[in-house]
């Protein structure tokens, strides 16, 4: 092939490639102009965060609450101090909430030291000491090497599942929770969620004493349910034995606020009755899908048309009645799973240190946290001293001989007679019940899509894995990606398999 021939089949490639790259271009989809997020709590602000990052300055992002801003993130005003009544601490590998804390110009609550009590029924089986050696000599005397390797067992879980960031760095999202986890740690990771707890740890050596008398009361704590729950929720809820632990100064809810503003999205203090599908002709001949969302505010009834929804509320019976007419096949309103019902209740009063240790004086007594084995008689799951949601210098924790705030988490509503066994004297009780996670299972249900229809994306499933803080920001995250890369057609950033191994060199 001659110089002068090579030359112009390059040209004509070069034409062609260039006409391509032109229609190409001018096939491109518009951004989107609207995008609904129905429910301001942790996941719905995240969600309006990620989406203005991913669509830009131009779409309009409308958020609806009916309630008050921070949904299961809140905090009851007692005697002029704020507490905490729903999630209350976040662990330091939660990279979401710590870029949302530095982003909004937050700052971490100054820490108050605390120690850990586990509570029988009858007596105190375990009491941290100030003193490091101490507590790992009594671990080493009552369950020889059984917490050096369930911390072990579970950072090799979380290790795994933290790839979830990288992945999320580099654009890519999942359309399910099956398929997330599968990318993040393969088949074992998916497997977690058909055992429970205890027969996972069982089945890695883990003594049965060990499970009974230190893992069930951590899991007592966090969800309020026994080893029973499924082995990937449990490793979530043992994490939080680990130390670092931190909340917001000023309350956690106030990420919610921040990230709203950040948002630049608009409020809407309504409650969502239906989203409809409508549909419009256009000129070209297809036709344009929109999501009608009606709901009732202060002024009465109303609409308006999205492009894009994003659910950040649990479709569950007792937490949304939101109907969806005019999808084919329909979308249900209540899905299936059950809601856990935890009661909060604080105490302004003086603990009865007598009922956890007969033999303890109030003076004597320093924990501030005490956990509880499965015991259904004791009616309680934890009881934990509080401190407000900011720290003034020079505060310090009440001790047990003087009146405190105390957290009591129970199944169900306390009694006259519990409240009565549990503390001395009261101040003020307040108490707040809860849908506060999924009520976990194992072998636990195929969780729904976190797509509902085209343009409608739901973030919940992702509680059914583990509910906490950070997974609804992940999920959020990772709606938001779907959303962007299925509008544009952007196939290749979803559900990719075999992601760690391909972009290991990047990574």
């Amino acid at each position: 092939m001659s110089v002068r021939t090579l030359s112009l089949l390059l040209f004509l490639v070069f034409c062609q490639g260039g006409h391509w790259a032109l229609a190409s271009t001018s096939e491109l989809r518009e951004p989107p102009k609207k995008i609904a997020v129905v429910g301001a709590g942790i996941g719905g602000t995240a969600a309006a965060y990620f989406l203005r990052q991913e669509f830009g300055p131009g779409v309009k992002i409308d958020v609806y609450e009916a309630g008050t801003v921070g949904g299961r993130l809140a905090t009851e005003n007692i005697d002029g101090r704020d507490y905490e009544m729903g999630g209350s601490v976040i662990h330091p590998l939660n990279l979401h909430m710590k870029h949302f804390v530095d982003r909004l110009g937050l700052s971490f609550r100054a820490e108050v030291p605390s120690k850990m009590a586990i509570f029988d029924g009858k007596e105190l089986i375990f009491e941290e000491s100030d003193w490091f050696i101490v507590n790992f000599l009594r671990m080493l005397w009552h369950y020889g090497f059984n917490a050096i390797r369930m911390h072990m067992w579970v950072e090799g879980i979380l290790d795994k599942f933290m790839r979830i960031y990288q992945y999320q760095q580099f654009g890519y999202s999942f359309s399910s929770v099956e398929r997330l986890l599968h990318a993040t740690g393969g088949d074992g990771l998916l497997a977690l969620l058909n055992q429970t707890l205890e027969e996972a740890m069982l089945a890695q050596g883990f003594s049965q004493v060990f499970i009974n008398e230190i893992v069930s009361p951590i899991a007592r704590a966090s969800y309020v349910q026994s080893v029973r729950l499924h082995a990937f929720v449990g490793s979530v809820a043992l994490s939080c034995a680990d130390s670092g632990l931190w909340a917001v100064d000023g309350g956690n809810k106030r990420v919610c606020s921040g990230l709203l503003y950040h948002s630049k999205a608009e409020l809407i203090p309504a409650r969502v009755t239906n989203i409809a599908l409508k549909t419009r002709p256009l000129k070209s001949g297809t036709v344009a899908k929109f999501y009608e969302v009606n709901y009732v505010g202060d002024s009465g009834s109303a609409h308006t048309l999205y492009d894009i929804v994003i659910l950040a509320t649990p479709l569950h019976q007792g937490l949304s009645d939101i109907s969806f007419p005019g999808f084919s096949p329909p979308l249900p309103s209540h899905l299936s799973g059950r809601y856990h019902h935890v009661v909060t209740t604080l105490v302004l009063g003086r603990l009865n240190v007598s009922y956890l240790d007969a033999s303890r004086k109030p003076s004597e007594f320093f924990a501030s946290d005490v956990l509880t084995t499965d015991n259904e008689k004791l009616g309680i799951s934890s009881l934990c001293a509080m401190d407000p949601v900011h720290i003034t210098p020079g505060y310090s924790r009440p001790p047990a001989s003087q009146t405190a705030m105390w957290r009591v988490y129970s199944p169900e509503s306390l009694t006259e007679e519990q409240l009565s066994m549990l503390f001395v004297s009261r101040e003020r009780v307040v108490e707040k019940p809860w849908l506060a996670c999924p009520l976990y299972r194992a072998p636990e249900r195929r969780a729904p899509s976190f797509i509902l229809h085209d343009n409608l994306y739901y973030l919940s499933p992702i509680e059914w894995a583990a509910s906490s803080m950070e997974m609804s920001a992940l999920s959020a995250r990772n709606a938001a990606l779907l959303a962007n890369h299925r509008w544009h057609g952007d196939t290749l950033k979803v559900d990719q398999e075999d992601l760690y191994s391909r972009l290991r060199g990047e990574l």
